[in-house]
């Protein structure tokens, strides 16, 4: 059967592949003062959200992506009453950091206002509520420079689901032991950050790993742990770091996790007790890459996206 509109949206993997979606609705499309956006209807994955014609969610498996950028980190803190996140522009993640009842504020902190003003209106499905619960306050500006200017906030947890820093683009000073160390200031004792850190599969392992070794190259972070999620819209999985001041995320038995799900009233779908240990034990092919290709990222010397 043909397809409605007859289009298609051809994304890049890397050099050898493309990936080609086909859009059976085009229900909206426009540009910020950052980016395009488009929401379609794509078969099988259902609705969608493109940005620069790249796939950023769909609702088959939105809640595995946003699951894991906030479930681990939220749930290895004993208390978390304080949450920040940067970036999140489809407002998932806050969803997910609002299903745990010991939050009394959560700050998300995305600088494209247009378009989360446009994702209140036309993707319910994500944001839940998340951007209207009285917990909630909504900021638009710089995340690297609001964080640095609240050193010694204390903030419990800080969930950084920020762009890929592609090539010459803002977000790779997004992905450095700077704007880790910003993040650490900002943040109590106890506090726990989590990143999303790009492709964990082993055509494209560089920036997850890479992540991973700059965290762990960090004092204030003693217990650093990279853990995936297995995205369909992706094609691939998809990576995460977990960096920890004080809590170990491989110490938290099924059990205990268990017991802070019932506690505070969290049920998830894809990041459960039981998987906990699975989500965060790493194929070989990433501990070989981390070796191989793992390196510190900085300002001076960041990632960039090429693919």
């Amino acid at each position: 059967m043909n397809d409605a509109t007859g289009m298609y949206i051809a994304e890049t993997h890397t050099s050898a592949a493309v990936w080609q979606y086909r859009v059976e609705k085009m229900i909206l499309e426009g540009r910020t003062r950052y980016q395009t956006y488009q929401i379609c209807e794509v078969p099988r994955f259902g609705k969608s959200l493109f940005l620069d014609y790249n796939i950023q969610t769909s609702i088959l498996d939105e809640y595995v992506f946003h699951e894991c950028m906030s479930q681990p980190a939220m749930t290895l803190h004993p208390n978390p009453r304080n949450v920040v996140v940067c970036g999140g522009g489809e407002g998932a993640t806050l969803r997910e950091a609002l299903k745990h009842n010991t939050v009394e504020k959560a700050t998300m902190v995305d600088i494209d206002k247009e378009l989360v003003d446009m994702v209140k209106q036309h993707m319910p499905e994500w944001h839940q509520g998340a951007f209207f619960d009285a917990r909630t306050t909504l900021l638009h500006t710089d995340a690297r420079q609001w964080l640095a200017d609240k050193k010694g906030a204390g903030f419990d947890v800080v969930l950084s689901d920020l762009p890929n820093p592609h090539e010459d683009g803002p977000a790779q000073f997004l992905f450095t032991r700077e704007y880790f160390q910003i993040a650490a200031d900002a943040m109590s004792d106890e506090g726990v950050f989590a990143m999303q850190a790009g492709s964990a599969n082993e055509n494209y392992p560089e920036c997850m790993v890479s992540c991973i070794e700059t965290l762990e190259s960090m004092d204030v972070f003693p217990h650093v742990a990279g853990y995936y999620g297995i995205v369909s819209t992706f094609f691939q999985p998809w990576g995460f770091v977990l960096a920890s001041k004080r809590h170990d995320p491989l110490a938290l038995t099924e059990e205990e996790i268990a017991r802070r799900f019932a506690q505070r009233g969290v049920s998830n779908r894809y990041y459960t007790p039981r998987f906990h240990a699975a989500a965060f034990t790493l194929p070989e092919y990433l501990l070989e890459a981390k070796r191989h290709s793992g390196r510190v990222l900085t300002d001076a010397e960041p990632f960039a996206w090429t693919a």
